[in-house]
């Protein structure tokens, strides 16, 4: 009994040595593609706002942070197209209208914001906006904890991405979040090897074109 209880001891240790080795190699090796520095970026696809929950008609906290940060850097001239990728799974959920219309009350022209309806994850987001929206150099708007994993699976994707961290702010469930966030890294490390398809992929839309095309 007491070997039995010393092998499990050893697996477990062994397997929060695996998951934080992966949780550390994904940080290392995209670290060097987060910038503060906006003011001179120009030349990209796009701007890749990932969704992060709403209130009825108004984002969450923390997706207001990242729609500032990318309305910024879009009126800084990097990109002269957005692409607002959240979940529009159900009638009565719909992250995207609301991150679209926050942007063009912002003064976004509407025709520069494409919604993705089916960034379902952030797997999917980026997957889709190669696939589906065309885009091949992007940055990507988020809180820093989480662009690593963005830009991880971007780099597998083989995207070229630059990611630009909201502003640092502290929310509820911050603790947590950064727990989940290590096995969301490890999850996702996994799935830009095998590279399956999005939950929906869907026809091409061509971020270059007019955004009004995705409005519903």
């Amino acid at each position: 009994m007491k070997k039995l209880v010393v092998f499990i001891c050893l697996l477990i240790i062994l397997g929060l040595c695996f998951v934080f080795s992966i949780n550390d190699w994904v940080i290392e090796s995209t670290k060097d593609l987060i910038i503060d520095q906006t003011s001179d970026l120009e030349g990209y696809d796009a701007i890749l706002i990932l969704g992060a929950g709403v209130n009825g008609n108004s984002p969450s906290p923390m997706l207001e942070d990242r729609l500032k940060k990318g309305i910024e850097v879009y009126f800084q001239g990097a990109a002269s197209k957005i692409i607002m990728s959240g979940d529009h799974s159900r009638e009565d959920y719909d992250e995207v209208n609301v991150m679209k219309d926050y942007a063009t009350k912002m003064g976004v022209p509407s025709v520069n914001v494409f919604m993705d309806h089916a960034g379902f994850s952030t797997y999917d987001s980026l997957y889709r906006a190669k696939e589906i929206f065309k885009a091949n150099k992007i940055i990507i708007v988020t809180q820093e904890y989480h662009l690593y994993r963005a830009l991880y699976i971007a780099k597998s994707l083989g995207l070229e991405a630059i990611g630009i961290p909201a502003i640092k702010t502290s929310y509820r469930g911050d603790s947590s979040r950064e727990l989940r966030e290590v096995l969301a890294r490890n999850k996702d490390f996994f799935l830009s090897i095998i590279k399956p398809y999005p939950t929906y992929l869907g026809e091409e839309i061509p971020v270059f074109g007019d955004g009004n095309i995705t409005n519903d």
